[in-house]
């Protein structure tokens, strides 16, 4: 591509986090948005005007065929991601989807089967992994600071409203795919695979607690053991208050760390290096802090640097630091705590 040019972008679907994509891609370096598709004529036509987009349509087979668009931001609910995706796909477009990439790996492997055989990337949102401190933990990682892991848990307690649920997609089967875990934790259940691997076997449970009205789960639970004999534990839940911040921890024979949000609040290992008190130190990153209270307490700043990487892996002919396959295994995890819930019995991955 012409690094003069401008990389034009869409977004399908323009509920609350499309606000988030449209300011992560004015705020990015060679981005524009130039196009846009809701269900709403006059929501779309508004949300146009606030974002200074010069095309809205209620259609999205007249956005994705727009020649001045090269990708297209996936914003529709969880469970309605692939059939735009598709479209954009069929166009010759590459996409950008919000996690998670589909509900079910069925879906998930018919839209990146799709994507592999129009040779387009798929840049799937999973923007806690561009922190500071979730580089960090797992530059040490690799760089084989922890030894031996012993455990690799992910906790994501946070406190949802009945509002959040009522008269919504949010906790419906068909369209979030799930609860607690699908949608609050997913982003913890990325960066604990990233860090430690995908775990070998996995045994959940899930329920329902606080909003007993919703069909998924508002909590949930899983023990975990990894391939080279690690253990660990996820566990998320909307249903608690007021909400703590997500936090990893990652403990080896010669070091732990723990990570909240994207601060590093330990950082204690046998061998120490020169550099980290400094990493002990360092302020934590506000851009990158979560949801734990409510949706909109997140900022857009971990969409921008996601989507300034794909910008420049398609100027740079490079691959992406998430792309499709790689956001696979987070959900290929939940679906396998589903099915382990469901079963009353440990499922191998």
């Amino acid at each position: 591509m012409n690094s003069s040019t401008p990389i034009g972008f869409g977004i399908v679907g323009l509920g609350m986090i499309a606000e988030y994509h449209a300011r992560a891609i004015a705020e990015t370096s060679g981005g524009r948005l130039v196009g846009v598709a809701g269900r709403s004529e006059t929501k779309t036509k508004e949300f146009a005007a606030k974002n200074q987009v010069p095309f809205a349509t209620t259609r999205i087979e007249e956005l994705v065929a727009r020649p001045e668009i090269q990708v297209i931001c996936i914003a529709t609910p969880s469970g309605a991601h692939l059939e735009p995706a598709l479209a954009a796909i069929r166009a010759g477009k590459h996409v950008v989807v919000e996690k998670p990439v589909e509900i079910t790996l069925e879906r998930v492997d018919a839209l990146l089967g799709a994507a592999e055989a129009a040779k387009v990337h798929v840049a799937a949102i999973f923007q806690s992994r561009f922190g500071r401190g979730a580089r960090t933990v797992k530059s040490a990682i690799d760089a084989g600071r922890f030894g031996r892991l012993v455990l690799a848990s992910a906790y994501v307690k946070w406190h949802r409203t009945e509002a959040y649920y009522r008269d919504s997609w949010h906790g419906t089967a068909a369209l979030d795919g799930g609860g607690a875990l699908m949608n609050q934790g997913i982003h913890a259940v990325d960066l604990l695979q990233w860090f430690a691997g995908l775990p070998a076997e996995v045994f959940g449970w899930t329920t329902r607690r606080v909003h007993t009205g919703i069909e998924c789960e508002d909590t949930a639970c899983a023990a975990l053991r990894f391939p080279g004999g690690a253990l660990g534990a996820i566990e998320a839940s909307t249903a608690l208050y007021p909400g703590w911040s997500r936090r990893l921890e990652i403990c080896g024979e010669l070091g732990s760390v723990a990570l909240e949000d994207d601060r590093i609040a330990k950082w204690d290992f046998r061998v120490p290096l020169p550099e980290d008190e400094g990493i002990r130190t360092a302020p934590p990153d506000e851009g990158m802090r979560s949801g734990s209270g409510a949706p909109n307490q997140i900022s857009h700043q971990g969409h921008r640097l996601q989507i300034q990487d794909l910008i420049d892996a398609l100027r740079e002919n490079r691959p992406l630091a998430v792309d499709g396959r790689g956001a696979r295994h987070a959900i290929a995890v939940i679906r396998a705590i589903y099915d382990s819930a469901a079963r009353g019995r440990p499922v191998a991955l």
